[in-house]
């Protein structure tokens, strides 16, 4: 991996990883939460995702795909959880 995504790649994993343990926390402190609370922010995300019309830049773009994946790894989980 070169040197220029390779801090692509870190800032992804990084973004990733913290929005799996706000969203753990999130779901553990609050007992009204649930999946389709989390579908109706995935939805705003994928509206923003779809909205770039000023040009985010790189570190932007990265910072919201890590959020989406975050967001749809998180709900799968907790969904296959509940079935």
């Amino acid at each position: 991996m070169s040197e220029s995504t390779q801090w692509e790649c870190e800032k992804y994993t990084q973004v990733f990883e913290d929005e799996m343990r706000v969203l753990a926390r999130r779901r553990e402190n609050d007992p009204t939460l649930t999946p389709s609370d989390l579908e109706g922010t995935l939805k705003h995300l994928y509206i923003m995702d779809g909205n770039d019309q000023g040009g985010r830049g790189p570190v932007q773009d990265i910072d919201l795909a890590a959020t989406i994946a975050a967001y749809e790894r998180f709900i799968a989980e907790w969904k296959k959880e509940l079935a």
